[in-house]
């Protein structure tokens, strides 16, 4: 090919007019409009392919649009949010947006800032996964960009919310374990704080389930709750501690798989045997749960289906498509793998 031809840059009339339609059409396809058949859009999309375009992201910015998504997450060790981000991506997988993520640690303040990026840099809309951002915050960026937050329970006029029934998981775990003869049942969550504003995070509505399921079972004077990161570091450090004492609790359950790791790695130090000594569940049925020799236990919040949702309900936003805010839960389920057993002693 002639070199000044292929540094021309290929405009939607040479993609209109490669595969025999209008410009209107290929911009409704571009725009992911409603009225473009299937035919129309695969013929369209195959002219693009062949001709090498690219829509220019600045010049859709001038008309209102960037066709990006930011994704806001506090750490990429958490596999669960792996779980979410593919379902986000396969949602948009036909559509014309561009998913970026923000890994901002768990810092309010380096949370707001990278969120705030993410605003300065036009992206046309926003989904939060368990933000420790504060609620004020959160809710006043919602106000000027469409937003969808995922875990946070706490329902707002001006963004989308994906929860999952975290109150029903814990009390599936609390009959799981009870049903196998365990009483001293300890749970690990997050510690979350209070200048965040959020009155039901998931830590908040798991950790009211499970005491609602231990008084359920007469256990309330044994329930216990310790809080620590949801972090492979954080459930090592926990274990740890629960575990090297003549208090040990027959089975533990974390609000997290990552965190479950952690106290299986501590366990294996201590030279506990898991299910034999330890009973012990995850929550977010994560890929690590499956492997062996782990084959954890734990609660599946369909987390794929979590992310995919927040896509759609976000693009119907972001293109007008509703206006007034909704909130969708998932139901957990419980997964019985090998971690988990009748204690050995009483």
């Amino acid at each position: 090919m002639d070199p000044a031809k292929r540094s021309k840059r290929v405009t939607i009339t040479d993609v209109a007019r490669h595969a025999g339609v209008s410009t209107a059409a290929v911009s409704k396809v571009l725009r992911n409009a409603y009225g473009t058949s299937p035919a129309m859009r695969e013929k369209v999309r195959a002219a693009m392919a062949e001709l090498g375009y690219r829509p220019h992201a600045a010049a859709r910015g001038m008309r209102g649009r960037t066709y990006t998504i930011g994704v806001l997450l506090d750490s990429m060790r958490n596999t669960f949010f792996a779980d979410i981000l593919d379902g986000i991506r396969d949602q948009l997988l036909d559509t014309d947006y561009t998913v970026l993520i923000g890994a901002a640690g768990f810092g309010a303040e380096d949370q707001s800032r990278t969120v705030g990026a993410m605003v300065d840099r036009q992206m046309d809309g926003l989904v939060l996964i368990a933000p420790g951002t504060s609620r004020s915050d959160v809710l006043a960026m919602a106000a000027e960009t469409p937003t969808v937050v995922i875990g946070h329970h706490d329902p707002a006029e001006v963004h989308d919310s994906v929860v999952d029934a975290d109150d029903l998981g814990a009390g599936l775990v609390v009959d799981h374990l009870v049903a196998l003869g365990h009483r001293d049942i300890v749970l690990l969550s997050a510690p979350g704080t209070r200048a965040s504003q959020w009155r039901r995070t998931p830590e908040i509505v798991l950790t009211g389930g499970y005491h609602e399921a231990m008084r359920r079972h007469g256990l309330a004077d044994r329930a216990r709750v310790v809080s620590t990161a949801y972090s492979d570091e954080g459930g090592y450090r926990a274990g740890m501690r629960l575990l090297d004492g003549r208090d040990r609790p027959t089975a533990v359950m974390t609000g997290a798989d990552v965190a479950a790791m952690g106290v299986y790695r501590a366990a294996a130090e201590l030279g506990l045997r898991i299910p034999e000594d330890l009973s012990l569940v995850g929550y977010n049925n994560t890929a690590v749960a499956s492997l062996a020799p782990v084959q954890l236990t734990s609660v599946d919040q369909a987390g794929h289906t979590m992310g995919a949702t927040a896509a759609k309900m976000l693009v119907e936003r972001v293109e007008g498509q509703r206006t007034r805010a909704i909130q969708t839960s998932m139901t957990p389920s419980l997964v019985v793998r090998r971690s988990t057993a009748a204690p050995a002693r009483s």
